[in-house]
């Protein structure tokens, strides 16, 4: 394959039995910095609600698993839906779907086999929080269209991919206290400006198909938007450690991710793929490290 691409088909991949391969790279296996992603707004909730280190154990442990299956069936969803499209951008046409490695009854069987995995999970959390996490599908159907409607569709990726700071709190819970609702708002803002970094990647090729994106909405003025949107992802963290009474530990902490999210809207190269592929991933230590501070301000 020529040109840029983000798909990865060496290294663990390339040792799967062949007739695998396709469906590991339809899911993203071979880049899970996505199922990360999806991941640790999750973690943040468990890591402010869990009421001891075992549960907090086995909530990261079953989200980490739903995490990784999720992400699977949201992007064989978001690739049956834009598998003529992705032929036309340099960086996805080779993904399973559009290259023709997988057909789309392929893919669907694919699709109910990770929700059986994600469902799985699902039910060994309590009655509310399952209601929960069935309400998450609503944004998860709603991605793909989001980016042929609106310049936003960051947006609603955000509220997708933050609704793990909602299941989290109610899985460790069984309600959803105020505290929650900022950290939900906080992975939005949060979402919303790295996945526009993720978004200038194919900032060119989407104008020639007609994809909409905050990365071609906002062009140049990246900067000052990334910076809108870190600043308000850190005021709501702030203001969700204070709703709920973490101590100074938290506050202190939380200057290290930060100092990490004014670094990438500085340095970014909005020219540049591979830079903007390399800072939307260093997004997995910054949401580690909200984590860290999280249960910080607990001790």
């Amino acid at each position: 394959m020529q040109g840029y691409t983000d798909i990865r088909r060496e290294g663990w991949v390339a040792r799967l039995p062949a007739a695998w391969r396709p469906y590991a790279l339809l899911a993203r296996f071979d880049r899970p910095i996505g199922a990360w992603l999806l991941f640790l707004p999750g973690l943040w909730s468990i890591a402010l609600f869990a009421r001891d280190a075992g549960q907090g154990a086995w909530l990261a442990l079953l989200f980490l698993l739903g995490a990784f299956a999720m992400r699977g069936a949201g992007c064989v969803v978001n690739d049956l839906w834009d598998r003529d499209l992705d032929r036309q951008v340099e960086r996805t046409r080779g993904r399973p779907l559009a290259a023709g490695l997988v057909t789309p009854l392929q893919a669907l069987l694919f699709l109910a086999l990770l929700c059986v995995v994600g469902l799985l999970v699902l039910v060994q959390l309590d009655g509310f929080a399952m209601l929960v996490g069935v309400v998450s599908l609503v944004p998860v159907v709603l991605y793909p269209l989001a980016k042929r409607v609106t310049d936003f569709p960051q947006f609603v990726l955000g509220l997708t991919f933050g609704w793990g700071a909602l299941l989290g709190a109610a899985a460790a819970t069984g309600t959803l206290p105020l505290p929650a609702l900022a950290l939900y708002a906080a992975a939005i803002a949060w979402i919303l400006g790295y996945d526009t970094i993720y978004a200038h990647q194919d900032r060119e090729d989407d104008a020639l198909v007609g994809i909409r994106s905050t990365a071609r909405r906002f062009g140049a003025r990246t900067e000052a938007f990334l910076l809108g949107c870190y600043g308000a992802a850190l005021a709501l963290l702030v203001l969700a450690g204070a709703l709920a009474g973490l101590g100074w530990g938290f506050f202190l902490a939380l200057s290290v991710p930060a100092a990490m999210l004014w670094r990438q809207a500085r340095v970014l190269d909005i020219n540049d793929p591979a830079q903007c592929l390399v800072l939307f991933k260093a997004n997995r230590e910054v949401g580690l490290l909200v984590a860290l501070a999280l249960l910080l301000g607990r001790l």
